[in-house]
């Protein structure tokens, strides 16, 4: 089989980093958090595709090139380099053209362009996920040149709206709803958006919440006339940690998979509608989320959490008051505080990876190749859309190149010598799978 290095060994650093230049670029057109940011990933896409056109289908070259979309401006991309008939195939899933919001004036470099500071690539999306879009682009512009003679097809799919799971209908849940990927059940899905160069095995699911108190609102020098809602949700909110805690504690395969943490329940907004300084006021909201391991059901999570608010709502008198005048009832004017639970729509299980399958162990082979050693490691961070592939029959499996401690932050970055690692472990995968 062809080697997919290039001749020295070595990702063509100045092919990848004038692609993140463009990519990196247009990230400002890429912020998805709607209403306000509302992304427009086909300027992402049209470098991709211009970097993949030479070896397209339509110049003579070997690539099948697809462009799909949904939504207007707001456009997949799937890319194949044949294989033999009948032969299987790998597949690179998830790297996403939309990036999450940053504020220029929170950063000490310009987060829509890219900064080269030696090894160093400043910028947003450069780790979440601009900089595995250059990575895979690259590799498959190098099978493109190349033409190695393969067994497996070779797949990649670069997909819109990863950070937004209030809109659906735009990215890879539409794409698998319309049939477009489901010939990569026939061998391992490797999904390419997570950092720190190892195999993530595992995520968490998210359940997100809001917890909103109403109680009655008076003066602040007359408390004994009001209901206090603050008072009220933080005690009610306690009860319901506590609870949680007591119901959902470390998974004995929590340590299997490597979790760092069990799973979470905690408060992560607060608000309430406005008024004076002294006003009781007549509602407060607080909103959180749990974080769940993927041993537990958030189906029953959730019945877990109203359980807990029926029970709270039905004896307000168990809960704490904050001094003399605090109080949840007033039997006088035949009034109760009450609390109310909501979910929001963005609510997604975590995955536990097949560790007996053979993309798991190819993988592990993959990074022992490259890197000398290989140490899997599990989050409580979510992944839209793996569980349901998993579901669907498909073998996922998760990496990526990027920085953990930079994902969604400010001053983002990532290593060129992290990505250039990064291009070997592909490479490794593809060769291994077809030696």
């Amino acid at each position: 089989v062809a080697l997919l290095l290039t001749m020295d060994g070595e990702l063509d650093e100045q092919h990848f980093v004038a692609l993140l230049t463009k990519l990196v670029g247009e990230a400002k057109h890429l912020q998805n958090n709607p209403p306000e940011n509302i992304p427009v990933e086909d300027r992402a896409g049209r470098h991709v595709l211009d970097a993949l056109a030479p070896f397209g289908e339509d110049n003579g070259g070997p690539l099948k090139i697809k462009h799909i979309s949904y939504v207007e401006g707001r456009g997949n991309i799937i890319v194949e380099y044949p294989g033999e008939p009948g032969g299987g195939i790998i597949s690179f899933v998830g790297c996403h053209l939309d990036v999450v919001t940053a504020n220029p004036e929170t950063w000490h470099k310009d987060p829509f362009t890219l900064t080269v500071e030696g090894d160093k690539l400043w910028g947003r999306g450069t780790t979440d996920c601009l900089g595995h879009v250059a990575l895979l682009t690259e590799l498959f512009r190098h099978l493109g040149a190349t033409r190695p003679k393969l067994r497996r097809t070779v797949v990649g799919v670069w997909i819109a709206n990863e950070e937004n799971s209030k809109v659906l209908g735009i990215g890879v849940d539409e794409l698998v709803k319309r049939g477009e990927m489901s010939h990569l059940k026939q061998g391992p899905l490797y999904w390419v958006d997570v950092a720190d160069s190892q195999p993530c095995i595992g995520t968490g699911g998210i359940l997100a919440w809001q917890l909103t108190a109403h109680g009655k609102m008076f003066h602040s020098g007359i408390p004994h006339k009001a209901v206090n809602p603050i008072e009220l949700a933080m005690e009610g909110l306690r009860v319901m940690q506590d609870r949680f805690y007591q119901d959902f504690p470390a998974h004995p395969e929590e340590a299997r998979y490597g979790y760092a943490i069990p799973s979470t329940m905690k408060p992560t907004q607060w608000r309430y509608p406005g008024g004076s300084i002294n006003q009781i006021p007549g509602e407060a909201t607080v909103c959180g989320d749990c974080r769940m391991t993927p041993f537990y059901d958030l189906d029953k999570v959730k019945a877990a959490l109203e359980g807990y608010v029926a029970a709270i709502n039905a004896d307000l008198g168990s809960l704490p008051v904050h001094g003399p005048a605090s109080k949840y009832e007033l039997p006088e004017e035949e009034f109760k505080g009450r609390l109310e639970l909501k979910f929001f729509d963005a609510s997604a299980p975590g995955v536990a990876c097949n560790l007996d399958s053979e993309g798991h162990k190819v993988m592990l082979k993959a990074f022992e190749d490259v890197y000398g050693s290989v140490k899997p490691y599990a989050i409580t961070g979510s992944l839209p859309c793996i569980k349901e592939l998993q579901d669907e029959g498909y073998d996922v499996q998760c990496t990526g190149f990027g920085k953990m401690a930079t994902y969604h932050a400010n001053n983002e970055y990532a290593l060129l010598s992290d990505y250039k690692q990064g291009y070997r472990v592909l490479c490794r995968l593809v060769e291994r799978f077809n030696s």
